[in-house]
């Protein structure tokens, strides 16, 4: 039997199809484990390149797979898409993932520590909770409007004017309605608390991540953003350039480019959707603040808003931080407001 040399796994819950090939391509093994023996499977296998989709568990398999000796390689499915043969099943998933591995323009996903997880899953809870109270808001406001009642827009004017609306007897509002509707207030109160719980851990954890620290000096680089960043990219030496770094999040324009023309257009808003909110909304702060300033950053963003508008310049500036975040990350260099580079 020839020695494999690349493996390709289909991850699921419980069933996982596997397809190994030795170094002339040649496939060598293809074969289904359940969940409780794919470990042992491999654990038999020489060392070897081991490809995954970025899914639900990918993290925890390749650290799993390391300890064996293998080399766990995680990438997007758009790059496993391209070689699957005939029609879609797990298979035939398993043969394209490890065709996709051995390419050398696949772009890997690095595989994060437990540590690193669990900060993302303080992140995603919160951001779950924000989503859950602006639904809720909206839902209130939207209930008030069917009986008339008109509240401004933002949460700080709602959750002020609302209790006063519900004391008010002479608003027409049945009974029923004032129960139903103090019960939403209730749960917003609820997720105000919840949030600010899960916001004082992220404060906490923001001192203790070395990097989140380093970070923070950036402006318009919270402790949301800093930890975000830390927790997902870690060092950041997986990307080669910062402008790889600033496309990854989705800050670089989308080009349509032929015959030597050059076309440009609105920012690709591809990968990292979570962290590219945090820096627009980062920049958006250090735009308010701009005016009264007189730093090299705060005249560029003067002109720049005159020149190109408010909107374009928050997502300039963002552009901006996250190729500063990848050198800070990728060096020891400490940030610098006026730097100038030799």
């Amino acid at each position: 039997m020839s020695t494999i040399q690349t493996i390709g796994v289909d991850l699921a819950k419980n069933v996982f199809s596997i397809h190994g090939v030795d170094a002339y391509g040649k496939c060598v093994l293809r074969k289904t484990v359940k969940r409780n023996k794919l470990l042992d499977t491999f654990a038999n296998l020489p060392p070897c390149i081991i490809g995954m989709e970025a899914c639900s568990g990918a993290h925890h398999w390749s650290r799993e797979l390391k300890k064996l000796g293998h080399t766990p390689k995680i990438m997007a499915s758009k790059f496993v898409i391209p070689y699957r043969q005939s029609e879609k099943n797990d298979p035939n998933d398993a043969e394209a993932i490890c065709e996709a591995v051995s390419r050398p323009k696949t772009r890997f996903v690095s595989v994060k520590s437990e540590e690193q997880q669990a900060v993302l899953c303080l992140h995603r809870i919160r951001h779950s909770l924000v989503k859950n109270r602006t639904a809720t808001i909206n839902q209130l406001r939207g209930l008030l409007s069917e009986f008339g009642i008109i509240i401004p827009q933002g949460r700080y004017p709602l959750q002020k004017m609302v209790p006063d609306i519900l004391e008010d007897a002479e608003n027409g509002i049945p009974f029923l309605a004032r129960e139903l509707l103090s019960d939403l207030v209730n749960n917003i109160r609820h997720l105000n608390e919840e949030i600010l719980r899960y916001d004082r851990k992220v404060y906490r954890l923001s001192k203790e991540m070395k990097q989140a620290a380093k970070l923070m000096a950036v402006p318009g680089v919270g402790e949301h953003s800093a930890t975000a960043i830390v927790a997902t990219v870690s060092d950041g030496k997986q990307f080669g350039t910062s402008r790889q770094f600033a496309a990854w999040i989705g800050l670089v324009p989308r080009q349509y480019s032929t015959g030597g023309h050059v076309h440009l257009g609105r920012i690709s808003k591809r990968g990292e959707k979570h962290i590219r909110t945090l820096l627009i909304h980062g920049a958006r702060a250090v735009i308010a603040r701009c005016k009264e300033k007189t730093d090299r950053t705060s005249l560029w963003l003067q002109q720049l808003v005159e020149r190109r508008g408010y909107k374009r310049a928050a997502v300039a500036l963002a552009a901006k931080n996250a190729r500063i975040i990848w050198a800070l990350l990728t060096t020891e260099n400490e940030y610098q407001a006026n730097y100038i580079s030799g």
